[in-house]
């Protein structure tokens, strides 16, 4: 006999069916109501469940959004052989990775940042960068807890924030563009495995990661 699904996992499964369904609606409707309940109808739900699965409105969805993406990257690093790889390579193997989860919503991608910018959702912005940079780091095998913990996440968003810019409008092959500019800007601002000293340092030369997001607003 099947188990019974638990109220929870049946919500769960109903977010991700309204929020998969609605992302090509998004370049459209933006991140809306209409962009949700859209994708609750052609679910076969309806536009009550829209509001059910999502109580929050946008900000749930992009949070979800976000969430999956994280989800799949470490899915996709977990099946792959990095053992080859230099350490900043894994890191570049994963970002793009992470990139790749969003490959069929990028329109989605792009309206999910201009709304991460507008007046109130800056600490939303903060937790979802946060819990993405560090799933990637996680993905690659960091496990430390000192003071590197937190340099290597504020590095790692900033990079991460600024190749996410390149990648929106890249049509270049194999996004050839954008793993180039990943490269030279890990090249030039991370150092992996220096002194904490020398960390504290590529930090402080570092832009702010969502500054760079707030570009997209003159874009859109």
């Amino acid at each position: 006999m099947r188990p019974r699904l638990s109220v929870s996992n049946l919500r769960e499964a109903l977010r991700v069916q309204v929020l998969a369904a609605a992302l090509k609606h998004v370049p459209f409707d933006g991140w809306t109501w209409a962009a949700l309940e859209r994708g609750a109808l052609e679910s076969g739900r309806t536009r009550a469940d829209a509001h059910r699965a999502f109580p929050d409105g946008a900000r749930e969805a992009i949070a979800l959004m976000c969430a999956l993406g994280d989800a799949r990257m470490t899915q996709a690093i977990g099946q792959s052989d990095l053992s080859a790889l230099r350490f900043r390579e894994r890191v570049a193997a994963a970002v793009m990775a992470r990139l790749a989860t969003q490959a069929q919503a990028r329109d989605a991608t792009r309206h999910a940042l201009a709304y991460l910018v507008l007046p109130g959702q800056a600490l939303l912005s903060a937790r979802l960068l946060w819990h993405t940079v560090d799933a990637l780091w996680r993905a690659v095998g960091d496990r430390s807890t000192d003071f590197s913990f937190y340099t290597k996440r504020a590095t790692l968003a900033a990079v991460y924030a600024a190749t996410l810019l390149v990648w929106l409008d890249d049509t270049s092959d194999g996004l050839a563009v954008t793993r180039a500019f990943l490269d030279r800007r890990i090249e030039g601002v991370m150092r992996f495995g220096q002194a904490r000293a020398k960390l504290g340092e590529a930090v402080g030369r570092l832009p702010d990661a969502f500054a760079l997001i707030r570009r997209l607003r003159r874009a859109l």
